[in-house]
């Protein structure tokens, strides 16, 4: 999983599904509670969750990343909505992953400026509108197909000149649940953050959503 996850001259630990969670959110027995779990409901098809980890120095240049990339990682966050997949060269973004929601949980104790999740405040409204406007009309089955790369970027830019950065540090116990159209990234590492030799690691999961794209897109 080393080899193969850790990114950002090892101060990234991507480590998609790395995590052994059962498809109800449970590890090894102990069971996924709590307000955020009340919120979600009971769920049998949850894949096991992302175990992103952040080390000290984060962030670093990408292996094949340029440097307008890597630029983006350090002063914007690296702020995405999730979903949105880079194809083809040069890249393009098109819809091909639908979450219900982003579930964050926190499994390490750090300071606030250890790489926190970041969100910007109703950045979910925005670009739910600019999706339903480039694919709204479209039937389902062309969305990946789609390039919404210019209308994403334009959304995005708004988000950045008119929505509040929100850092969201979380200490273990804690839960984030996100709109899975929110913008979000991760902080760089401040000069003088601590955290334990596994860094600062949080799990994340994700499902696929099981609603039509046409609710999906519209949600309330």
């Amino acid at each position: 999983m080393i080899s193969k996850w850790l990114q950002c001259q090892g101060t990234w630990f991507v480590g998609v599904d790395a995590l052994p969670s059962s498809p109800n959110g449970s590890v090894s027995g102990v069971p996924l509670a709590g307000p955020a779990k009340d919120r979600i409901g009971a769920r049998d098809d949850l894949h096991p969750a992302q175990l992103s980890i952040i080390y000290p120095g984060y962030p670093q240049p990408r292996a094949g990343e340029k440097q307008a990339a890597f630029g983006y990682r350090l002063k914007r966050d690296a702020a995405h909505m999730d979903g949105l997949i880079a194809d083809g060269e040069p890249k393009r973004r098109y819809l091909r992953e639908r979450h219900d929601w982003i579930l964050g949980l926190a499994l390490t104790e750090t300071s606030p400026g250890a790489s926190p999740l970041v969100v910007w405040e109703g950045s979910h409204l925005i670009l739910q509108s600019c999706m339903i406007e480039a694919l709204g009309h479209l039937p389902e089955a062309d969305w990946p197909y789609i390039d919404i790369t210019d209308v994403y970027q334009t959304a995005r830019k708004r988000v950045f000149e008119t929505c509040r950065r929100i850092p969201l540090f979380t200490r273990p116990g804690e839960a984030v649940l996100l709109n899975p159209f929110l913008l979000h990234g991760v902080a760089p590492w401040q000069q003088g953050s601590v955290a334990s030799r596994d860094g600062r690691m949080v799990a994340y999961l994700r499902p696929e959503s099981r609603e039509s794209g046409h609710d999906w897109i519209r949600q309330k």
